[in-house]
């Protein structure tokens, strides 16, 4: 039950919003089922919920750019994974708490960043972003960098992160299955998360538009700081 009204509360945010599923889901679940259930059960959520939210931006995508994105992203995520397998599970929650916690005060304060005019910069935010998937599926911040960077319109900002999710998250469900992450409790969690899935995609489809975007984007900067914080203290 648990389970569910986290994905429920983090689905809800993506298709509101159009980023947040990793960023919200994961400090949450850590704290329930730990991070190496979590990290694949997440993936495969995602690739659920991405084929529907894709469907709304479709005819915004910039292909060439989730082609880079994710091409880079490809050679990244083995290395996450590695490390999830490799390294000790608490230091890999302070290390989420990290990311979430610089993420969401880099985003609540929104600093100028140099337009960056070569698309070749792609590579390199998509190979972070992949490593950062496969450890922890949280693949959105150096894109969402990226994107900014570019100064993608708002559109084709939703469209090409949609369509980089989905893609991020199917190389990164393959990965976590050759290295033998997917067991028994992932797949149980995953058929609890299925009623959480549809709501927060209904909600978060209906509340998109009606709610002030700035306002809404605020409120979960800010739980995202507290949420990160929480996994680095412990």
């Amino acid at each position: 039950m648990i389970v569910m009204l986290i994905v429920f509360f983090a689905i809800f945010v993506q298709a509101a919003s159009g980023f947040g599923l990793a960023l919200v889901s994961m400090p949450l679940l850590v704290g329930v089922i730990g991070v190496g259930t979590a990290t694949p059960l997440v993936a495969v959520i995602g690739i659920t919920a991405e084929v529907f939210l894709l469907r709304r931006y479709w005819y915004a995508l910039n292909f060439s750019a989730v082609k880079r994105l994710s091409l880079a992203s490809i050679i990244g995520i083995p290395l996450g994974v590695y490390v999830l397998r490799e390294v000790d599970g608490r230091i890999i929650t302070i290390i989420l708490g990290v990311i979430v916690t610089s993420y969401a005060l880099y985003a609540l304060f929104a600093p100028r960043l140099p337009a960056l005019q070569q698309s070749g910069w792609a590579y390199g935010f998509g190979f972070v972003g992949g490593v950062l998937s496969g450890a922890y599926n949280t693949s959105g911040p150096p894109v969402i960098i990226y994107g900014t960077c570019r100064r993608w319109e708002p559109t084709t900002f939703k469209g090409n992160l949609q369509a980089y999710f989905l893609l991020n998250s199917l190389f990164t469900l393959t990965a976590h299955m050759v290295s033998g992450n997917f067991t028994a409790v992932v797949w149980q969690n995953y058929l609890w998360a299925l009623p959480g899935i549809g709501l927060g995609l209904l909600l978060g489809r209906w509340v998109d538009g009606r709610l002030a975007p700035d306002r809404f984007r605020k409120a979960v900067l800010l739980l995202l700081i507290l949420l990160g914080i929480r996994l680095i203290v412990g």
